[in-house]
Protein backbone atom coordinates (compact mmCIF):
# COMPACT_ATOMS: atom_id res chain seq x y z
CA UNK A 1 0.00 0.00 0.00
CA UNK A 2 1.34 3.40 -0.85
CA UNK A 3 2.33 6.05 1.77
CA UNK A 4 -0.29 8.14 3.13
CA UNK A 5 -0.10 11.71 4.37
CA UNK A 6 -1.34 12.63 7.87
CA UNK A 7 -3.78 15.32 6.00
CA UNK A 8 -5.01 12.53 3.91
CA UNK A 9 -5.73 10.33 6.61
CA UNK A 10 -7.65 12.95 9.00
CA UNK A 11 -9.78 13.67 5.87
CA UNK A 12 -10.56 9.86 5.41
CA UNK A 13 -11.31 9.73 8.93
CA UNK A 14 -13.32 12.35 8.73
CA UNK A 15 -15.20 11.05 5.50
CA UNK A 16 -15.82 7.75 7.39
CA UNK A 17 -18.06 9.29 10.15
CA UNK A 18 -18.83 6.99 12.53
CA UNK A 19 -16.87 3.99 10.65
CA UNK A 20 -17.16 1.56 13.41
CA UNK A 21 -16.02 3.66 16.31
CA UNK A 22 -13.88 5.87 14.50
CA UNK A 23 -16.06 9.22 15.00
CA UNK A 24 -13.45 10.85 17.19
CA UNK A 25 -10.28 9.54 15.00
CA UNK A 26 -10.27 12.80 13.27
CA UNK A 27 -10.08 15.33 16.42
CA UNK A 28 -6.54 15.05 16.63
CA UNK A 29 -5.53 18.15 18.91
CA UNK A 30 -8.89 18.64 21.46
CA UNK A 31 -10.95 15.93 23.28
CA UNK A 32 -10.71 13.86 26.76
CA UNK A 33 -7.60 11.63 26.40
CA UNK A 34 -4.18 12.55 28.16
CA UNK A 35 -1.07 13.57 26.21
CA UNK A 36 1.29 11.75 25.01
CA UNK A 37 3.49 14.09 23.88
CA UNK A 38 7.35 14.20 24.83
CA UNK A 39 9.28 15.46 22.73
CA UNK A 40 11.41 13.32 19.24
CA UNK A 41 9.19 9.71 18.63
CA UNK A 42 11.58 6.75 18.43
CA UNK A 43 11.91 7.08 14.72
CA UNK A 44 13.52 10.45 15.18
CA UNK A 45 15.97 9.14 17.50
CA UNK A 46 13.87 10.17 20.57
CA UNK A 47 12.81 8.10 23.35
CA UNK A 48 9.82 5.05 22.69
CA UNK A 49 6.66 6.16 23.43
CA UNK A 50 3.65 3.75 24.39
CA UNK A 51 -0.05 3.85 25.17
CA UNK A 52 -2.06 1.03 26.57
CA UNK A 53 -5.24 0.40 28.80
CA UNK A 54 -5.45 -0.50 32.03
CA UNK A 55 -6.09 -4.47 31.54
CA UNK A 56 -4.58 -7.80 31.68
CA UNK A 57 -3.85 -7.97 27.90
CA UNK A 58 -0.94 -5.14 28.49
CA UNK A 59 0.86 -6.80 31.04
CA UNK A 60 3.91 -7.94 28.95
CA UNK A 61 4.56 -4.14 27.96
CA UNK A 62 4.31 -2.75 31.38
CA UNK A 63 6.11 -5.77 32.80
CA UNK A 64 8.73 -5.01 30.42
CA UNK A 65 9.25 -1.13 31.40
CA UNK A 66 8.61 -2.67 34.97
CA UNK A 67 11.37 -4.26 35.02
CA UNK A 68 13.86 -2.23 32.70
CA UNK A 69 13.67 -4.65 30.29
CA UNK A 70 13.82 -1.89 26.86
CA UNK A 71 16.53 -0.11 28.81
CA UNK A 72 18.54 -3.70 29.11
CA UNK A 73 17.79 -3.81 25.04
CA UNK A 74 19.26 -0.26 24.40
CA UNK A 75 15.58 1.33 23.86
CA UNK A 76 14.92 4.13 25.83
CA UNK A 77 11.78 4.28 26.70
CA UNK A 78 9.18 6.74 28.55
CA UNK A 79 6.24 5.21 31.21
CA UNK A 80 3.67 4.08 29.11
CA UNK A 81 0.88 6.48 28.92
CA UNK A 82 -2.85 5.20 30.26
CA UNK A 83 -5.54 5.63 28.30
CA UNK A 84 -9.59 4.89 29.02
CA UNK A 85 -10.79 4.20 25.73
CA UNK A 86 -9.91 2.59 22.68
CA UNK A 87 -11.02 5.07 20.00
CA UNK A 88 -8.45 8.05 22.35
CA UNK A 89 -5.59 5.38 22.16
CA UNK A 90 -5.99 4.95 18.15
CA UNK A 91 -5.83 9.14 17.87
CA UNK A 92 -3.33 9.53 19.83
CA UNK A 93 -1.55 6.91 17.33
CA UNK A 94 -2.91 7.89 14.42
CA UNK A 95 -1.06 11.51 15.16
CA UNK A 96 2.44 10.43 15.66
CA UNK A 97 2.20 11.32 19.62
CA UNK A 98 2.88 7.12 20.32
CA UNK A 99 5.25 4.81 18.56
CA UNK A 100 4.00 2.04 20.29
CA UNK A 101 0.85 0.71 21.49
CA UNK A 102 -1.33 -2.62 22.44
CA UNK A 103 -4.16 -2.92 20.23
CA UNK A 104 -7.27 -4.93 19.62
CA UNK A 105 -6.14 -7.30 16.25
CA UNK A 106 -9.52 -6.13 14.42
CA UNK A 107 -8.71 -2.36 15.34
CA UNK A 108 -5.46 -2.86 13.69
CA UNK A 109 -7.09 -4.15 10.58
CA UNK A 110 -9.70 -1.41 10.09
CA UNK A 111 -6.91 1.03 10.86
CA UNK A 112 -4.83 -0.30 8.43
CA UNK A 113 -7.75 -0.70 5.61
CA UNK A 114 -10.57 1.34 6.63
CA UNK A 115 -7.91 4.33 6.77
CA UNK A 116 -4.59 3.39 5.02
CA UNK A 117 -3.08 4.09 8.29
CA UNK A 118 0.64 2.75 7.86
CA UNK A 119 1.36 0.65 10.91
CA UNK A 120 2.17 -2.99 11.50
CA UNK A 121 1.27 -6.09 13.99
CA UNK A 122 5.07 -6.68 15.56
CA UNK A 123 3.80 -9.87 17.91
CA UNK A 124 1.18 -10.86 19.63
CA UNK A 125 0.68 -9.51 23.45
CA UNK A 126 -0.85 -12.45 24.80
CA UNK A 127 -3.51 -15.11 24.19
CA UNK A 128 -7.00 -15.29 25.68
CA UNK A 129 -7.69 -13.25 28.76
CA UNK A 130 -11.34 -12.54 27.95
CA UNK A 131 -14.81 -13.11 29.31
CA UNK A 132 -18.75 -12.41 29.21
CA UNK A 133 -19.95 -11.30 32.05
CA UNK A 134 -23.42 -11.03 33.15
CA UNK A 135 -25.77 -9.79 35.71
CA UNK A 136 -27.33 -12.11 38.08
CA UNK A 137 -30.62 -12.40 36.55
CA UNK A 138 -29.12 -14.07 33.14
CA UNK A 139 -28.92 -17.60 33.94
CA UNK A 140 -28.33 -18.71 30.33
CA UNK A 141 -27.40 -16.39 27.58
CA UNK A 142 -31.19 -16.48 25.64
CA UNK A 143 -31.95 -14.50 29.24
CA UNK A 144 -30.11 -11.24 26.60
CA UNK A 145 -33.04 -11.49 24.90
CA UNK A 146 -35.09 -7.92 25.38
CA UNK A 147 -31.59 -6.86 27.29
CA UNK A 148 -28.15 -4.11 26.17
CA UNK A 149 -24.63 -5.98 26.77
CA UNK A 150 -21.84 -3.53 25.95
CA UNK A 151 -18.50 -3.86 24.35
CA UNK A 152 -15.27 -2.25 24.40
CA UNK A 153 -15.04 -1.15 20.60
CA UNK A 154 -16.62 -2.27 17.61
CA UNK A 155 -13.75 -3.44 16.06
CA UNK A 156 -12.60 -6.17 18.90
CA UNK A 157 -12.62 -9.87 18.85
CA UNK A 158 -15.45 -9.25 21.94
CA UNK A 159 -17.97 -7.74 19.02
CA UNK A 160 -16.59 -10.54 17.21
CA UNK A 161 -17.16 -13.57 19.69
CA UNK A 162 -20.39 -11.94 21.41
CA UNK A 163 -22.03 -11.99 18.08
CA UNK A 164 -21.16 -15.40 17.38
CA UNK A 165 -22.44 -16.32 20.85
CA UNK A 166 -25.66 -14.87 20.33
CA UNK A 167 -26.24 -16.31 16.59
CA UNK A 168 -26.22 -20.08 18.06
CA UNK A 169 -28.13 -19.44 20.83
CA UNK A 170 -31.38 -17.98 18.68
CA UNK A 171 -30.52 -14.45 19.21
CA UNK A 172 -29.92 -11.21 17.05
CA UNK A 173 -27.51 -8.61 17.71
CA UNK A 174 -28.77 -4.63 16.68
CA UNK A 175 -27.06 -1.75 17.03
CA UNK A 176 -29.56 1.40 17.36
CA UNK A 177 -32.89 -0.73 17.38
CA UNK A 178 -34.45 -0.86 21.13
CA UNK A 179 -34.15 -4.69 22.26
CA UNK A 180 -36.92 -6.38 22.17
CA UNK A 181 -37.68 -10.20 23.88
CA UNK A 182 -40.54 -11.03 20.87
CA UNK A 183 -38.11 -10.93 18.06
CA UNK A 184 -35.33 -12.19 20.53
CA UNK A 185 -33.22 -8.82 19.63
CA UNK A 186 -29.67 -7.86 22.27
CA UNK A 187 -28.69 -4.34 21.74
CA UNK A 188 -24.92 -3.94 21.66
CA UNK A 189 -23.60 -0.57 22.81
CA UNK A 190 -19.69 0.66 23.42
CA UNK A 191 -18.36 1.49 26.21
CA UNK A 192 -15.21 1.97 28.03
CA UNK A 193 -14.16 -0.74 30.19
CA UNK A 194 -14.03 1.36 33.30
CA UNK A 195 -17.53 1.62 32.72
CA UNK A 196 -18.88 -1.35 32.46
CA UNK A 197 -18.98 -2.65 35.66
CA UNK A 198 -20.78 0.35 37.25
CA UNK A 199 -23.09 -0.16 34.44
CA UNK A 200 -24.07 -3.60 35.09
CA UNK A 201 -24.24 -3.00 38.75
CA UNK A 202 -26.79 -0.30 38.32
CA UNK A 203 -28.57 -2.38 35.73
CA UNK A 204 -28.17 -0.15 32.63
CA UNK A 205 -26.47 -3.18 30.85
CA UNK A 206 -27.39 -6.80 31.53
CA UNK A 207 -23.65 -8.02 30.50
CA UNK A 208 -20.79 -7.02 28.82
CA UNK A 209 -17.75 -8.63 27.57
CA UNK A 210 -14.13 -7.68 27.59
CA UNK A 211 -10.37 -8.14 28.81
CA UNK A 212 -9.78 -8.51 32.76
CA UNK A 213 -9.19 -7.81 35.40
CA UNK A 214 -13.09 -6.30 35.15
CA UNK A 215 -14.74 -9.44 34.91
CA UNK A 216 -12.51 -10.68 38.11
CA UNK A 217 -13.59 -7.42 39.44
CA UNK A 218 -17.09 -8.18 38.90
CA UNK A 219 -16.77 -11.65 40.48
CA UNK A 220 -15.11 -10.23 43.57
CA UNK A 221 -17.60 -7.65 44.15
CA UNK A 222 -20.26 -9.89 43.53
CA UNK A 223 -22.17 -8.00 40.58
CA UNK A 224 -21.94 -10.43 38.39
CA UNK A 225 -20.96 -13.72 37.55
CA UNK A 226 -18.46 -15.07 34.20
CA UNK A 227 -21.22 -16.79 31.64
CA UNK A 228 -18.09 -17.82 29.32
CA UNK A 229 -14.78 -16.94 28.87
CA UNK A 230 -13.37 -16.20 25.33
CA UNK A 231 -10.59 -18.54 25.10
CA UNK A 232 -13.00 -21.43 25.65
CA UNK A 233 -14.76 -20.77 22.60
CA UNK A 234 -11.81 -20.06 20.31
CA UNK A 235 -8.62 -21.93 21.38
CA UNK A 236 -5.63 -19.82 22.18
CA UNK A 237 -7.04 -16.67 20.06
CA UNK A 238 -5.41 -12.85 20.08
CA UNK A 239 -7.17 -10.14 21.42
CA UNK A 240 -4.66 -7.53 21.64
CA UNK A 241 -1.61 -7.25 19.38
CA UNK A 242 1.57 -4.99 19.57
CA UNK A 243 1.36 -2.70 16.90
CA UNK A 244 4.09 0.22 15.96
CA UNK A 245 4.04 2.74 13.11
CA UNK A 246 5.88 1.63 10.04
CA UNK A 247 8.35 4.72 10.11
CA UNK A 248 9.61 3.40 13.05
CA UNK A 249 9.92 -0.08 11.60
CA UNK A 250 11.69 1.82 9.06
CA UNK A 251 14.13 4.01 10.74
CA UNK A 252 15.32 2.38 13.96
CA UNK A 253 14.67 -1.29 13.06
CA UNK A 254 16.95 -2.13 15.76
CA UNK A 255 14.64 0.20 18.30
CA UNK A 256 11.99 -2.41 17.18
CA UNK A 257 14.34 -5.59 18.05
CA UNK A 258 14.49 -3.94 21.32
CA UNK A 259 11.26 -3.82 21.43
CA UNK A 260 10.17 -7.45 20.64
CA UNK A 261 13.01 -8.79 22.60
CA UNK A 262 11.74 -6.94 25.90
CA UNK A 263 8.13 -7.75 24.93
CA UNK A 264 8.90 -11.81 24.61
CA UNK A 265 11.18 -12.12 27.59
CA UNK A 266 8.43 -10.42 29.70
CA UNK A 267 5.81 -12.72 28.26
CA UNK A 268 7.52 -15.38 29.52
CA UNK A 269 8.32 -14.23 32.90
CA UNK A 270 4.73 -13.13 33.49
CA UNK A 271 3.73 -16.74 32.78
CA UNK A 272 6.10 -17.98 35.43
CA UNK A 273 5.56 -15.61 37.64
CA UNK A 274 1.53 -14.65 37.79
CA UNK A 275 1.28 -13.81 41.40
CA UNK A 276 4.34 -11.34 41.44
CA UNK A 277 3.03 -9.68 38.05
CA UNK A 278 -0.30 -9.13 39.49
CA UNK A 279 1.65 -7.03 42.49
CA UNK A 280 4.18 -5.77 40.08
CA UNK A 281 0.77 -4.34 38.08
CA UNK A 282 -0.67 -3.06 41.27
CA UNK A 283 1.96 -1.44 43.38
CA UNK A 284 3.63 -0.16 40.27
CA UNK A 285 0.30 2.00 39.50
CA UNK A 286 0.22 0.37 36.33
CA UNK A 287 -3.41 -1.01 36.44
CA UNK A 288 -5.57 1.13 38.68
CA UNK A 289 -7.77 -2.30 39.73
CA UNK A 290 -7.53 -3.41 43.52
CA UNK A 291 -4.70 -6.50 43.40
CA UNK A 292 -6.77 -9.20 44.49
CA UNK A 293 -8.87 -8.74 41.35
CA UNK A 294 -5.81 -8.85 39.05
CA UNK A 295 -4.72 -11.67 40.62
CA UNK A 296 -7.90 -13.38 40.33
CA UNK A 297 -7.37 -12.81 36.35
CA UNK A 298 -4.05 -14.06 36.21
CA UNK A 299 -4.48 -16.92 37.70
CA UNK A 300 -8.20 -18.26 37.70
CA UNK A 301 -8.61 -21.88 39.02
CA UNK A 302 -10.28 -24.23 36.23
CA UNK A 303 -11.99 -26.10 38.99
CA UNK A 304 -14.76 -22.74 40.05
CA UNK A 305 -16.02 -22.53 36.25
CA UNK A 306 -16.56 -26.74 35.69
CA UNK A 307 -20.14 -25.50 34.87
CA UNK A 308 -18.97 -22.85 32.62
CA UNK A 309 -15.95 -24.35 30.74
CA UNK A 310 -17.15 -26.25 27.77
CA UNK A 311 -13.42 -26.89 26.91
CA UNK A 312 -11.32 -27.55 30.22
CA UNK A 313 -8.43 -28.97 28.31
CA UNK A 314 -8.29 -25.23 26.10
CA UNK A 315 -7.18 -23.14 29.65
CA UNK A 316 -9.44 -21.12 28.26
CA UNK A 317 -9.84 -19.31 31.32
CA UNK A 318 -6.63 -18.36 31.69
CA UNK A 319 -4.73 -15.30 29.67
CA UNK A 320 -1.48 -17.27 28.14
CA UNK A 321 1.61 -15.17 26.65
CA UNK A 322 2.65 -16.49 23.93
CA UNK A 323 4.10 -14.26 20.90
CA UNK A 324 4.01 -15.66 17.40
CA UNK A 325 1.05 -14.30 15.04
CA UNK A 326 -0.55 -17.08 13.52
CA UNK A 327 -1.69 -16.61 9.64
CA UNK A 328 -4.22 -18.79 10.73
CA UNK A 329 -5.26 -16.78 13.07
CA UNK A 330 -5.41 -13.34 10.54
CA UNK A 331 -7.10 -15.06 8.17
CA UNK A 332 -10.17 -16.65 10.32
CA UNK A 333 -10.77 -13.34 11.82
CA UNK A 334 -10.90 -11.24 9.09
CA UNK A 335 -13.52 -13.89 7.57
CA UNK A 336 -15.18 -13.31 10.76
CA UNK A 337 -15.12 -10.09 10.84
CA UNK A 338 -17.41 -10.08 7.94
CA UNK A 339 -20.23 -11.79 9.68
CA UNK A 340 -19.99 -8.90 12.56
CA UNK A 341 -22.29 -6.07 12.69
CA UNK A 342 -21.06 -2.45 13.84
CA UNK A 343 -22.28 0.82 14.03
CA UNK A 344 -20.66 2.03 11.06
CA UNK A 345 -18.52 1.24 7.88
CA UNK A 346 -18.05 -2.35 6.52
CA UNK A 347 -16.59 -2.02 2.77
CA UNK A 348 -13.32 -1.75 3.34
CA UNK A 349 -13.79 -5.78 4.14
CA UNK A 350 -15.05 -6.59 0.64
CA UNK A 351 -12.38 -8.22 -1.61
CA UNK A 352 -10.26 -8.57 1.51
CA UNK A 353 -8.09 -11.93 1.97
CA UNK A 354 -7.07 -13.03 5.15
CA UNK A 355 -3.34 -14.33 4.01
CA UNK A 356 -2.79 -11.21 2.04
CA UNK A 357 -3.83 -8.78 5.38
CA UNK A 358 -1.74 -11.38 7.60
CA UNK A 359 1.34 -10.83 4.53
CA UNK A 360 0.60 -7.20 4.43
CA UNK A 361 -0.18 -5.99 7.74
CA UNK A 362 1.89 -8.12 10.16
CA UNK A 363 5.86 -7.82 10.11
CA UNK A 364 7.09 -11.39 12.03
CA UNK A 365 10.78 -10.80 11.61
CA UNK A 366 11.36 -9.27 14.48
CA UNK A 367 9.41 -11.52 16.90
CA UNK A 368 10.57 -14.81 15.23
CA UNK A 369 14.50 -13.43 16.04
CA UNK A 370 13.20 -13.01 19.83
CA UNK A 371 11.27 -16.24 20.18
CA UNK A 372 15.27 -17.86 18.78
CA UNK A 373 16.92 -16.28 20.90
CA UNK A 374 14.89 -17.18 24.38
CA UNK A 375 14.94 -20.70 23.50
CA UNK A 376 12.43 -21.42 20.54
CA UNK A 377 8.70 -22.14 20.17
CA UNK A 378 8.95 -24.96 22.61
CA UNK A 379 9.77 -22.21 25.19
CA UNK A 380 6.68 -20.47 24.83
CA UNK A 381 4.57 -23.84 24.44
CA UNK A 382 4.09 -23.06 20.53
CA UNK A 383 4.76 -25.55 17.68
CA UNK A 384 7.91 -26.11 16.67
CA UNK A 385 7.29 -25.31 12.80
CA UNK A 386 5.20 -22.10 13.83
CA UNK A 387 1.84 -23.40 12.82
CA UNK A 388 -1.46 -24.07 13.91
CA UNK A 389 -5.22 -24.82 12.83
CA UNK A 390 -7.96 -22.81 14.41
CA UNK A 391 -10.31 -24.12 16.66
CA UNK A 392 -13.67 -22.74 17.71
CA UNK A 393 -15.99 -24.31 19.50
CA UNK A 394 -19.69 -23.95 19.76
CA UNK A 395 -20.78 -21.33 22.21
Amino acid sequence: MAAISRRTLLGGAVALGAAGGLAGLADLVTGDRPTARSGPSAAGGGVLRIGYLPITDASPLLVAHAQGRFDRAGVRAVRPVLFRGWESLAQAFVAGELDVVHLLMPFAVQLRYALGAQVRVLAWNHTNGSALTVGPRVRDLSDLAGTTVAIPFWWSIHNVMLQRMLREAGLRAVVRDAPSAVDRTVRLVVLSPADMLPALHTGTISGYIVADPFNAAAEIRKVGRIARFVGDAWRQHACCVVVARQDLIDSAPEVVQGVTDALTGAQQWVDGHRPETAGLLSGGKYLPQPQPAITRALTYDPSHYAATLQNPDWGGQRIGFAPFPFPTYTAALVDAMRDTVVDGDTTFLQGLDGAHVHADLVDDRFVRSSITALGGPGAFGLPADLTRTEELART
